[in-house]
This record gives C-alpha cells, sequence and structure tokens, in this order.
C-alpha cells in the first residue's frame, strides 16, 4: 500500500503554499499554487494518498467542499488551538503551511465542523446575515444617540424607531441646519437597516418551515423561529456532540475546569465559543423565565430559592432548553413540558406523526 502524506495548505487569495510532508515527519517538498480548485487539484493530484489540513476562514467551506472527493481526509482546523504557528519565533507562508502539515500529522488539529449539505450551508449563511443585519441596526442606533448625547440630550432607541415619534427628539436638539441634515442621514441608515431586518427575517421563517427538526422547536417556551432556526443552523447536526456538556461548551453556557499545581479547582464559562448560539439560548431563558407559567420557569425559581444568584440560574434553564432541543432532534421526539429536567429513556420517547 502506497505511503500516506500529510498536506497543509496555507490559503491567501492570489495564492496558497502547499507543504508535503511524509509519515515520518520528513518535508518532502514545498511550493506555492494559485489558489483556484484547478490548480489546487493538480497540486494534490501529485501526492500519493494526501490527507490535507488548512485552516478556517472565508475561504475555507470553498475549498472542503469542492476538494473532499480528491483527497482522502480534509480537514478545516481551528486556527486558535494552533499554537505552533501562532507563537513560534520564526513565520512566514512557506513554514506556516509545513507546520500544519505536522500538526495534521500529530493528530493535534482541532477539525471545524462543515455542512455536507449545500442547502444547509446557504440556510446557515442566511441565519448568520440576518444577525449581523441585526448588529448592524444596534451599530446605527448606538451612533444616532452618541450623536444626541454631543449636545447632553439623552435618548433611547424606543423615542426615534417609528418616524412619527422623531418631531419630539428633533425639537430638543438646536434649530441647525447642518444638524438637522447629520440627523437625517444618520436615521435613513437606520431605516434602511429596520427594512433589512423585517425582509431577512420573513425569509427565514419562510426557509425555517421547511425543516422538521425547527417545527419541534418553536414549541419550547422562549423559542421562536429565529432562535429555533439559529441553534439548528449552527449545530446542525446533533451527532456531532458526544456529551451534552459538550453542547454546552461550543453554546458558550458550559464550564470549564483548571487546576495546576495541586491548587483548587476553578471553573469558568468557556472564553471561545459560538456568540450567536449563546445569545440565541440566553434569551431564551430569559423569554421563557419572564413568561412564567412553564417548566423552565419553575425550574428557575427553584434554583433561586437553593441560593444560586439570578445569572447562574439563568444559565442553567439555558442548558436545560438546549439539551432538550438536542434530545428532540437526536430521538425524533415531541416536546413534553412534564419530561423537561427528566433523563429520556427508550420507554419514555415519544416520536412525532
Amino acid at each position: 500500500m502506497r505511503a500516506r502524506h500529510f498536506v497543509g495548505l496555507d490559503v491567501h487569495c492570489k495564492f496558497t503554499e502547499v507543504a508535503v510532508v511524509t509519515e515520518g515527519g520528513r518535508l518532502t517538498k514545498r511550493w506555492p499554487v494559485p489558489s483556484t480548485i484547478p490548480a489546487l487539484m493538480e497540486a494534490l493530484e501529485s501526492v500519493s494518498r494526501p490527507h490535507v489540513a488548512l485552516e478556517e476562514g472565508p475561504m475555507a467551506d470553498w475549498l472542503v467542499r469542492n476538494l473532499a472527493s480528491h483527497v482522502e481526509q480534509i480537514t478545516a482546523c481551528d486556527p486558535r488551538h494552533n499554537h505552533l504557528i501562532a507563537k513560534d519565533s520564526d513565520k512566514d507562508d512557506p513554514i506556516d503551511a509545513e507546520k500544519l502539515a505536522q500538526l495534521l500529522r500529530g493528530g493535534y488539529v482541532k477539525p471545524v465542523h462543515h455542512s455536507e449539505s449545500w442547502e444547509r450551508t446557504m440556510f446557515k449563511r442566511h441565519v448568520a446575515l440576518y444577525h449581523d443585519r441585526v448588529r448592524h441596526r444596534v451599530r446605527e442606533a448606538n451612533r444616532i444617540m452618541a450623536y444626541f448625547r454631543r449636545f447632553g440630550v439623552f435618548v433611547r432607541n424606543r423615542a426615534f424607531a417609528e418616524a412619527e415619534k422623531r418631531r419630539l427628539v428633533l425639537d430638543s436638539m438646536p434649530d441647525d441646519q447642518v444638524v438637522r441634515f447629520h440627523l437625517r442621514l444618520m436615521f435613513s441608515g437606520y431605516d434602511l437597516a429596520t427594512e433589512h431586518i423585517h425582509q431577512m427575517r420573513r425569509r427565514l421563517v419562510q426557509l425555517a418551515r421547511r425543516y422538521e427538526p425547527i417545527k419541534r422547536f418553536v414549541q419550547l417556551p422562549g423559542v421562536h423561529w429565529i432562535r429555533a432556526a439559529t441553534f439548528f443552523a449552527y449545530v446542525d447536526t446533533p451527532w456531532r456532540f458526544k456529551s451534552k456538556s459538550a453542547l454546552w461548551k461550543y453554546m458558550g453556557i458550559g464550564l470549564e475546569r483548571r487546576r495546576s499545581g495541586g491548587g483548587a479547582e476553578r471553573l469558568h464559562v468557556p472564553h471561545y465559543a459560538n456568540r450567536v448560539l449563546k445569545c440565541a439560548i440566553l434569551g431564551a431563558a430569559k423569554s421563557a423565565i419572564a413568561s412564567g407559567g412553564n417548566p423552565f420557569a419553575d425550574q428557575y425559581e427553584r434554583w433561586i430559592h437553593d441560593g444560586l444568584t439570578p445569572r447562574i440560574a439563568r444559565r442553567s434553564v439555558a442548558r436545560s432548553q438546549a439539551v432538550t432541543m438536542w434530545s428532540l432532534w437526536k430521538n425524533g421526539s415531541v416536546y413534553k413540558p412534564q419530561r423537561v429536567g427528566v433523563p429520556v429513556t427508550a420507554s419514555t420517547v415519544e416520536t412525532s406523526p
């Protein structure tokens, strides 16, 4: 059988550095190729049994999708974990490609999940663009409020969110043509961002209704179409996580344990997590708690009574919601309020019709 080779790709817009390492760790060749699919395919086909690694980035999904059928294995890895590349004294593109191949050879790269389906990839991108538009509107609102503060006027977003209310806040500003021009321009940007969100939301709900798991997610208190679609798009498949603790860490609501030199064990929330998912699930927890009359709100009250702080109790509710959706997805079951907080067994699963 032919020997395996480990290939590191340091990808840039115009060119990609390719480095090939043997199973024994010897560098055999290293050369730049154009960052095009035909050129990369030709380079990889010249290597015996290539196992390829590249760092996650804007071009990673495009490369993985087009090169996967031409290599034995391709891995898009998390660059934060590649400390050998980031912290070593010598650094340039050819050296980075070689070190990436060596990390792959040693099994030290952390894969980044990519959807196998083009449809699911585009759905995830639509969800991501929706959240980007929401953040953009928040930025526009913050700029407007900051502009008002320059004149000693303090307003909230709701004071100018609707066009008919703006006359009241404008009356508190100096009657100056330049000031009015600035505000008209900023209000125009805010209104455009708001319209984009309305369009994206309508389209997102239409796309979300095509997926059966999302229809079951929205039955949970605090989880509506946007939050359910966000969970579905970013988790992609429930089988990528071996345990609920792994899911929680990915969502930024789990705990990491640290201990050194026989000292005390410290627990903290992961610094690196999926921020969009974290905001979605914590928002769902807040909504469920505020609405009351549901098992998640009851859990919150019970944990507060047991002495937990509101912040920790809210995060615990978010964990409960996340594992409930994860279980519904894995088992194909429907939401049953009486099953919240109860371990799922084969005898307690009710499948959807």
